[in-house]
């Protein structure tokens, strides 16, 4: 038996196949225009649930390189005010030497060292205060502005009071991986002491033995501890930095590696998708001369 094959039949089928040849064409040049393989969850369940993965890494990533960078910022202030530090209580150790060399030095002179052992400790006070976005760098999370606040001397005391603002075991940290996270400031308490073992209440204590007329040879030994300690707190600060550094070439690496994986899911193969497009462009210009034959001329074409 034969199946009777209408008219209507014919000019659907042919409708239907037009219209799957130019949605393949749209679809193509939409990877095109996008660069994407995939353009909606549909296209690709299992590449998007990957793809999305891959996201949520790679902004994971992002962050820890963030904090990475900023972890890095911080421990350069840190170095920089450490080493500052260093060489200011360098020189006042040199100040003592001189200073104790008493049968050599008149008042004048002696005052003179003074003056310039107040100048050292101003400047290294200022090192300890020093700050990273408004933070302090020696006080851990403190909200007081300020590492080590300064009380004027009320009598009968003779030197200020320097007070370390920080709270003890509250440090300032930053993550650089789901597992690790690295200190990056330092405790200003351990680094310069406080109160009235602090190095600033050292140097005061030499310059007014000096205007006194005392012998300071006696505080050199104090002086050497105090370096070995900021010594110390520099060695930590190169060690974390170190530390930094070598989470920040693996965070970059494994950014990479997924930029690369995240491509190889989602981006297009441009030599591919064209020459698929321009296949599609011809069979879709097939498709449309097909048509032009299978669709019959009307009544109103015989009447005219």
């Amino acid at each position: 038996m034969i199946n009777r094959v209408t008219h209507q039949t014919v000019q659907r089928s042919t409708l239907a196949n037009l219209q799957v040849s130019l949605g393949k064409m749209s679809d193509l040049q939409s990877r095109m225009s996008s660069g994407k393989v995939i353009t909606k969850p549909s296209d690709d369940p299992a590449g998007t649930a990957k793809a999305m993965q891959l996201r949520s890494d790679k902004r994971s990533a992002d962050q820890f390189s963030r904090n990475a960078a900023d972890g890095q910022a911080w421990l350069t202030t840190v170095d920089t005010a450490l080493q500052a530090s260093v060489t200011a209580l360098r020189s006042a150790r040199d100040l003592t030497v001189q200073g104790a060399n008493s049968g050599a030095l008149n008042p004048t002179a002696r005052e003179g060292i003074a003056v310039a052992i107040d100048g050292v400790r101003d400047a290294m006070l200022q090192q300890a205060n020093t700050t990273h976005l408004g933070r302090p760098v020696f006080a851990g999370t403190t909200d007081q502005g300020v590492a080590f606040s300064v009380t004027p001397p009320v009598a009968p005391a003779t030197t200020p009071t320097y007070t370390w603002t920080g709270t003890a075991g509250a440090s300032v940290e930053r993550r650089v991986s789901r597992d690790s996270t690295i200190r990056v400031d330092s405790d200003g308490a351990a680094v310069f002491g406080q109160g009235g073992t602090s190095v600033f209440a050292l140097l005061d204590t030499i310059s007014s033995a000096l205007r006194s007329g005392a012998d300071v040879s006696g505080y050199l030994t104090d002086i050497d501890g105090h370096l070995t300690t900021m010594l110390g707190g520099l060695a930590s600060v190169g060690t974390r930095t170190n530390q930094v550094t070598t989470a920040q070439s693996a965070i970059g690496s494994t950014v990479v590696d997924l930029r690369s994986e995240l491509s190889s899911v989602e981006d297009i193969d441009m030599a591919q998708t064209i020459v698929e497009l321009q296949m599609q462009e011809v069979a879709y210009k097939g498709a449309l001369g097909a048509t032009q034959r299978v669709l019959q001329p009307s009544l109103m074409d015989f009447l005219r």
